[in-house]
């Protein structure tokens, strides 16, 4: 892009917010908002152009600095500019689509990856079969009527009585994560605090940050969050408490029934915090689930996914809770698709109540486990130690993360950092997915050997 006339900072300083408030012919927010908008697309304000202080270019537009300041959060919401402290804005560029890039993979091993360990996905040999569950999908009733159906009968039927607390309301979404970014949306705006487990799934990190929540650590021991450091993070007044109910990721534990009591008698404290809860593996969990629910369940909604067990190609989840809660994400996808195929609902409905099915989902259940301890204990004796009780991953501490990853890919081995999943990163970590994990012993003592050797590799020895 070419540079404007006068140069790439002729919108800086006190002459600068003259200029640029001679190009915004509407000195509202909105207005505001919409001419740096055109100027940044147009390239007239390139990346890393220098902007005036909200101060001074109010003064030029005759306006409040709480005008352009309401503009200025507007265009950093979508990335067009950025806030240096005491250096103060610069241009980023033109809007743009936030990335996960927590979730998102690091690197390309190309043909030298001979071993993926960051990816958690299900076993495609442990799923059950899905021909007869679709048969019985397409038999649904009203297929292909245009009425939008939040939950059909037949899956709130077999949903209902799995529910940790009595629901007034449902609604099937496009998987659980899609169901934890509808109720963010519907639930916080822009600015808003939000208390979460640290560490924590990237994806749901992801969701806060590209709604641009503020995210408040809430730190955690082997049985899930702890009471006291809640009861700090809601001196912060956030409007949500977001956490993993069950088989947490990347910890791999679950929130028993005092630990739930205890979290739920913190947050009477605070009765406008609205409490989610993120049940990731569903049915694949092997301990079973408690919730703040059972004790607050006018203010807590549970989104359960089931792609895990029954298979990604459902995406399918189920989110359960207050009524006015779960209206606000259904309302929100009348904007999109409206509605989950009731041809995917009644077929996870199929399955949920097949008895072949339920058998595959608990022997899969038990061949995970075994994968993940089978690991954990060849990393122990190894001089690793790992305490995930369940899920599809272990969380293993390293004496330095770039240095674990880079021992690794230099074996063709691919693990996630454990950066991208924690808000306040206190000792390194990788997390390694176990879920697909070769059953052969032999197979599986070299690489609890390799990890363990990555575990302890340091900046210096590389070097």
């Amino acid at each position: 892009m070419q540079e404007n006339a006068t140069g790439k900072d002729w919108a800086a300083g006190p002459q600068g917010a003259a200029r640029l408030a001679g190009r915004i012919p509407d000195p509202s927010a909105r207005g505001v908002a919409a001419a740096m908008t055109d100027l940044i697309r147009s390239g007239e304000l390139a990346p890393g152009s220098g902007l005036p202080t909200v101060r001074g270019l109010a003064v030029e537009l005759g306006v409040s600095p709480g005008t352009v300041a309401d503009a200025w959060s507007v265009l950093r919401r979508h990335r067009m500019i950025t806030t240096l402290g005491r250096r103060g804005s610069v241009v980023s560029g033109p809007p743009s689509v936030p990335h996960p890039a927590r979730f998102e993979r690091v690197g390309d091993l190309g043909s030298h990856l001979t071993l993926d360990l960051a990816v958690a996905a299900p076993d495609p040999a442990l799923l059950p079969p899905l021909a007869d569950a679709l048969l019985a999908g397409a038999r649904t009733p009203r297929l292909n009527d245009y009425s939008r159906t939040a939950i059909t009968e037949a899956l709130l039927d077999a949903v209902r009585d799995t529910w940790p607390f009595p629901a007034e309301a449902w609604t099937a979404v496009g998987g659980g994560y899609e169901g934890v970014q509808l109720l963010c949306q519907a639930l916080i705006v822009p600015g808003d605090r939000v208390a979460v487990e640290d560490p924590t799934a990237a994806r749901l990190l992801d969701i806060l940050e590209a709604l641009d929540a503020q995210i408040v650590p809430v730190a955690c021991d082997a049985e899930g969050p702890l009471p006291d450091s809640l009861a700090r993070a809601l001196e912060q007044r956030p409007a949500l408490f977001l956490h993993q109910s069950r088989a947490q990721a990347p910890c791999g534990w679950t929130v028993g029934e005092g630990r739930a009591a205890a979290l739920a008698a913190v947050l009477e404290t605070a009765p406008n915090v609205v409490v989610l809860e993120d049940d990731g593996i569903g049915p694949l969990a092997q301990d079973p689930v408690a919730s703040i629910g059972g004790h607050l369940p006018g203010r807590t909604v549970l989104v359960r996914s089931y792609s895990k067990a029954y298979g990604p190609d459902l995406r399918i989840g189920v989110v359960g809770g207050p009524r006015e809660i779960v209206e606000r994400a259904r309302v929100l996808r009348t904007f999109g698709t409206g509605w989950t195929s009731r041809i995917l609902q009644d077929a996870l409905a199929h399955l949920l109540t097949d008895e072949g099915a339920v058998r595959t989902v608990r022997t899969a259940a038990h061949r995970y486990g075994e994968r993940r301890s089978g690991l954990a204990e060849r990393l122990a004796r190894r001089g690793v130690p790992t305490g995930n009780r369940d899920g599809l991953m272990l969380w293993v501490p390293v004496a330095d993360e770039a240095s674990a990853l880079v021992t690794l890919a230099a074996r063709g081995v691919t693990v996630s950092p454990g950066s991208r999943f924690c808000v306040a990163y206190s000792r390194p970590h990788v997390r390694i997915a176990t879920s697909r994990l070769t059953d052969d012993a032999h197979a599986l003592d070299e690489t609890a050997t390799l990890i363990a050797l990555a575990a302890t590799a340091s900046a210096d020895r590389l070097h």
